[in-house]
């Protein structure tokens, strides 16, 4: 009996081993990351391109401007560490910048569709990582059977981590922020099949009559991309730019302390949204996608924000929108009282300059997000490359 037992405990530990490799194995080993969006996920490029972005911007856990539009870390920054890579490089930084593991399309004030607050729309990012791969490859090409530096010590992604990489998507935000801004609520509502039409044409072309993201070259599908990791917009109306000017409506905070209309709207996007992604799997069976719900892990940090330890969540850090508007990193002295500067704990407040979170909150929402919890298929994200 003491035999039989034995051999059961061994044969438990055993499979136990095998599991835990056999788990561990399950993971995707993505060897880069490409990022698409705004400055929800920016990592340099507007910095890189125009005024850089100063200190107290990045103050808390780089110790230095960042280009990002935060005090630390960005979601995308806890992705990479999720996945055992650095910390994606801009694309439009010319300066230490390293490809070998990804790039940053992200801009600040980006849209989908043309216009709005940004050049860097969606399809001059899918144009940007075209001709990244596109002279990537050409140069690996003319390396062939030369002497040269080793690839690894190339700034460059190899050409056949293309199709291995993952590819993630956080925009949206800014084509319904500035159609609140210049357009009827009803308005913004109509335009959202537009939107997602030209969001669904830079991953494939979703008709054939359909126009390639901007007119020619491929689309990330055709390109070789395979694993797609999407995030749904977040809470516009939870953002207390949106509630300082907005609040005064009859009406129009929920019980969340949140503008009720632009929170309707972003519902709506992503309601359709969830609905492109299905539609995506079953026209594109080689390829994988996870929806990812960042709308209800914002929205549920919002409004629990002092049960979880922060600041009252329509306050924020750095600038000012109160008395007198002040971008964050500046100061301005009106009448005696001055206006901008940046509060003395970042991690106490759930924004940080009134429209992007600061990295206390950026971190919350990653551990929500990356556990595959808030994810269709509830798969984590190293494991996403699996097909649901």
């Amino acid at each position: 009996m003491a035999f039989v037992t034995t051999c059961l405990v061994f044969g438990f530990l055993l499979l136990g081993l095998l599991g835990g490799e056999t788990m561990a194995s399950s993971n995707c080993n993505f060897p880069a990351i490409y990022n698409f969006g705004d400055s929800n996920s920016d990592t340099g490029g507007r910095s890189a391109s125009f005024d850089a972005l100063p200190l107290p911007f990045g103050e808390t856990f780089f110790g230095k401007p960042s280009g990002r539009f935060c005090d630390g870390r960005l979601v995308i920054d806890f992705i990479a560490e999720q996945l055992g890579l650095p910390y994606l490089s801009a694309y439009l930084d010319s300066i230490g910048t390293s490809f070998r593991h990804g790039a940053n399309f992200a801009f600040g004030g980006s849209s989908i569709r043309v216009g709005g607050y940004s050049p860097f729309h969606l399809s001059i990012q899918i144009s940007q990582f075209r001709q990244l791969k596109a002279r990537t490859t050409d140069l690996y090409g003319q390396r062939q059977g030369k002497a040269r530096t080793p690839s690894s010590k190339w700034n460059l992604p190899k050409p056949e981590d293309f199709s291995k990489a993952l590819y993630t998507f956080d925009i949206g935000q800014n084509d319904l922020a500035y159609g609140f801004q210049h357009t009827t609520e009803d308005q913004v509502r109509e335009s959202i099949p537009d939107m997602l039409d030209q969001l669904s044409d830079a991953i494939q072309q979703f008709c054939d009559c359909c126009c390639v993201v901007d007119g020619g070259g491929q689309t990330l599908y055709e390109e070789g991309a395979r694993v797609f990791w999407i995030h749904n917009t977040g809470p516009l109306g939870c953002l207390p730019y949106s509630f300082i000017y907005d609040q005064s409506k009859p009406g129009n905070l929920d019980e969340g302390g949140c503008v009720k209309p632009e929170n309707d709207v972003a519902q709506e996007f992503n309601r359709q949204l969830k609905d492109r992604v299905t539609q995506f799997r079953l026209r594109l069976p080689h390829a994988a996608f996870t929806y990812v719900d960042v709308y209800s892990v914002k929205y549920e940090l919002v409004s629990n924000a002092t049960k979880q330890g922060f600041d009252d969540p329509m306050k924020f850090c750095c600038g000012s929108y109160y008395g007198y508007h002040v971008d964050c990193g500046k100061t301005a002295v009106v009448n005696g009282t001055t206006y901008g500067k940046a509060c003395s704990n970042p991690r106490a407040q759930v924004s940080w300059d009134g429209i992007h979170y600061s990295e206390e909150a950026n971190r919350r929402i990653a551990d929500r997000l990356l556990g595959g919890q808030m994810s269709d298929p509830p798969v984590p994200i190293t494991q996403a490359c699996r097909k649901s």
